[in-house]
């Protein structure tokens, strides 16, 4: 089959996937497309842990049979059993004879084993293709089986001068209707949303995902809600905080020191599962540290909606991904509150930023960055 033919039923496979986009956590979002005589017969998607794979999914859509066939899948078929079969084998058993695959799976426990599973079954094994676009669809799961680390997005909103906030903090609104609803988005398809205790106390939010349900792009049926991760060493946090409820899906990191043994219980009698953390260098809990543990709870993105300081912190370890930046026609005022706190004292020190999309969104502008981190002892 032409490598053109390759590309176009791949596309219609990454396409797929997408419909995953809020709902696979923590399982990697996945769509497969069987083809028998240059035609579709089958479509598939992974919709949420517990259903079936892809690859099963679109053997249940077939409009006949798959002997003969070829199935494209963005993921290489798995070749374990966890909640569901190997895909792998259900591809064999479907008598299909080759399949196109998007991209090697990262998980140490497939890692290939599922393509040498089809190749000793005398099944064509033909790929990457389109692997850029393929592991596009989970940067995150990417990242947490090579690095041990989440997909980290920060959240910023400002004005069209880099300003966050009034110097009182007065910050609602500063982006329009239309931006708000995208950040929603983002939430859906966050594993974990992540802030700090002075954003707690200061606005007092829910950080839950609230889908406008006239979205086209989010079915609110199936969207699911994030863990939400407050950052808060002294575990000073009101247990009457909106962000606590419902309870089970939060997750406070503190410093064992600091705490209050009573308010602690109180939060404990809540559900709200605390952990302690240790401090980093500069005396604030590692965040490099916070990050390994949610990503060894299967945190595949993580966005965080906070404050200039703790925006800053992340930035400083080098642990943000990606910037997605709202700015707003405004004009704040010089003494309104930065964008970001990040003490440099000379333009060697300044982060560099690659921009990866602009859109206008409503009135506003979508600016995506890619921080550009540079190596110890690398120059300017």
């Amino acid at each position: 089959m032409a490598q053109q033919n390759h590309q176009t039923y791949m596309a219609r496979a990454v396409q797929l996937a997408r419909k995953g986009l809020y709902t696979t956590h923590p399982n990697p979002r996945v769509g497969c497309v069987i083809v028998k005589n240059d035609q579709v017969i089958g479509e598939g998607f992974h919709l949420k842990t517990g259903e079936g794979h892809a690859e099963v999914q679109a053997l249940a859509n077939l409009t006949e049979s798959a002997s003969g066939a070829t199935a494209y899948v963005t993921l290489e078929p798995c070749s374990h059993h966890g909640r569901t079969p190997p895909c792998a084998g259900v591809l064999i058993k479907a008598g299909v004879t080759s399949v196109v695959y998007g991209m090697q799976d990262p998980n140490p426990e497939v890692a290939g084993n599922g393509l040498k599973m089809l190749e000793q079954a005398s099944i064509e094994v033909i790929g990457p293709v389109m692997e850029a676009e393929c592991r596009g669809l989970n940067p995150g799961f990417i990242k947490r089986m090579e690095e041990g680390l989440p997909f980290i997005r920060v959240k910023l909103a400002m004005s069209v001068d880099g300003r966050t906030a009034m110097e009182s903090g007065e910050s609602q609104w500063i982006t329009g209707p239309a931006a708000r609803q995208d950040v929603q988005r983002l939430r859906a398809q966050s594993s974990a949303i992540v802030t700090g205790i002075g954003s707690v106390i200061v606005d007092n939010p829910s950080m839950t995902v609230r889908i406008d349900p006239n979205d086209q792009e989010a079915d609110t049926k199936t969207v699911r809600q994030p863990l939400r991760v407050i950052l808060d060493t002294a575990l000073s946090i009101p247990p009457e905080s909106k962000i606590l409820y419902p309870t089970n899906e939060v997750l406070v990191f503190c410093d064992e020191e600091e705490i209050e043994p009573d308010h602690l219980k109180t939060l404990q009698k809540k559900k709200v599962d605390v952990r302690f953390l240790p401090l980093a260098d500069d005396g604030r809990l590692d965040l490099v540290e916070a990050m390994g543990q949610l990503a060894d709870d299967g945190i595949n993105e993580v966005l965080v909606e906070t404050g200039a300081v703790l925006a800053g912190a992340f930035l400083d370890a080098g642990l943000v991904d990606e910037l997605v930046i709202y700015m707003a026609p405004k004009l704040l005022g010089s003494e309104a509150r930065p964008l970001v706190s990040l003490p440099l004292e000379s333009m060697s020190d300044a982060v560099d930023l690659h921009l990866l999309d602009m859109t206008k969104v409503g009135q506003d502008i979508k600016l995506v960055y890619q921080p550009q981190y540079r190596d110890e002892g690398e120059d300017a």
